[in-house]
């Protein structure tokens, strides 16, 4: 498990650390490094992935970072960009040279330990599920041969190929779904994707097929209604499409691995946005290390509950940061009643000041 990450001359950062737990939340306003910090993540296990060979700035996890210049801190003295990764088994250190303003590829200056070793790597990235996601789609992608996991893609484009292909997949215990024992449901992949899916989103049915002779899959919904016919992406809404892949990742990441999800709440309910929360909590207390950003407070009061009033994860396991402006941030823990260590000004504030200028508004009259 990552322990903490330190960032010098990228981006925003010119100097920065975060403390990570077993769930990591990222929150702040738009634009104070909450996507940066995931880059960071993503550009250190690049570089480590690659073994001293040249980190690119785009492509790879969906990364469209630009230049060199674009990267650099604008008031870096070096011409390096270093991601400080600490765990239980020390510190991991890539320091990255920046060639020229225009390069689109960093060079590897130093990998591994302080000291030169290279240690047991800690935190390896198992899914990242950007904010860009895809949304409904007849025809989606076939993952890449070449790796053995079930991946469901940055985008979630090899979703329906990861169901179609992995369906009878057996679930951990520690992740079912709570209804599993009480109606005899499937320990498969494709029974609790669906149950978690309809938990969240709404009561649904879910068919996935790779379609022979074609490199796609497809995605069909239904209601649980014998009745119902089977229906595209694009006549049910944006909430299954968009949380369909991050569940199926979830389900299938392994121990000991790290989760990345930007917005997970995109599309949903207020009351589902918070069920994806307590979802989220349920993974990490099974042994994923998740970081989510965030915009959504209904996410949080999720995780908060899942923790505090469940005790799917011990309080101590979750860290909340919040980003504000110029460069402020706040380090928030959950207490064990569930209350928080802080509430800054900005920080999910706005129905407050929005409902005390109604309030006032209706004295006036």
């Amino acid at each position: 498990m990552i322990g903490s990450l330190q960032v010098e001359n990228f981006k925003a950062f010119r100097s920065a650390e975060f403390d990570f737990r077993p769930l990591t939340v990222l929150t702040g306003l738009n634009s104070t490094g909450k996507s940066t910090v995931i880059q960071a993540l993503l550009l250190a296990q690049l570089a480590i992935e690659l073994g001293g060979q040249r980190v690119p700035l785009n492509g790879t996890y969906g990364l469209a970072l630009g230049e060199a210049l674009d990267v650099l801190s604008s008031s870096a003295e070096l011409q390096s960009i270093t991601f400080e990764l600490s765990g239980p088994r020390g510190k991991e250190i890539a320091i990255l040279g920046v060639p020229n303003d225009r390069a689109v590829a960093l060079d590897v200056l130093h990998l591994g330990q302080p000291d030169g070793l290279v240690p047991p790597r800690d935190g390896h990235v198992d899914t990242y599920l950007s904010a860009e996601r895809l949304g409904p789609r007849d025809l989606l992608e076939i993952a890449p041969g070449s790796d053995s996991r079930i991946l469901v893609g940055h985008q979630g484009q090899f979703t329906a190929h990861a169901l179609a292909q992995a369906e009878r997949t057996v679930v951990r215990k520690s992740l079912l779904h709570p209804s599993t024992d009480e109606v005899g449901l499937a320990i498969t992949l494709e029974s609790q994707a669906q149950a978690w899916l309809s938990s969240i989103v709404r009561p649904v049915l879910v068919e996935a097929r790779w379609l022979a002779g074609a490199n796609a899959a497809t995605l069909r919904f239904r209601d649980p209604d014998l009745l119902a016919e089977w229906a595209r992406p694009a006549n049910v809404g944006f909430g299954l499409s968009y949380a369909l892949p991050v569940i199926v990742a979830a389900l299938t990441a392994s121990p000991g691995t790290l989760f990345l999800v930007e917005n997970p709440e995109a599309h949903l309910h207020p009351a589902g946005q918070s069920l994806m929360g307590q979802f989220l909590t349920r993974v990490a207390a099974a042994g994923v290390q998740v970081v989510v950003e965030t915009h959504s407070d209904h996410v949080i009061n999720g995780v908060r509950l899942a923790s505090a009033r469940d005790g799917f994860l011990p309080p101590s396991d979750v860290l909340v940061h919040f980003l504000a402006d110029a460069g402020t941030r706040y380090t928030i823990e959950i207490q064990s009643s569930g209350a928080l260590t802080e509430w800054p000004a900005g920080f999910f504030d706005q129905s407050e000041a929005d409902l005390g200028q109604l309030s006032r508004l209706r004295r006036r009259d």
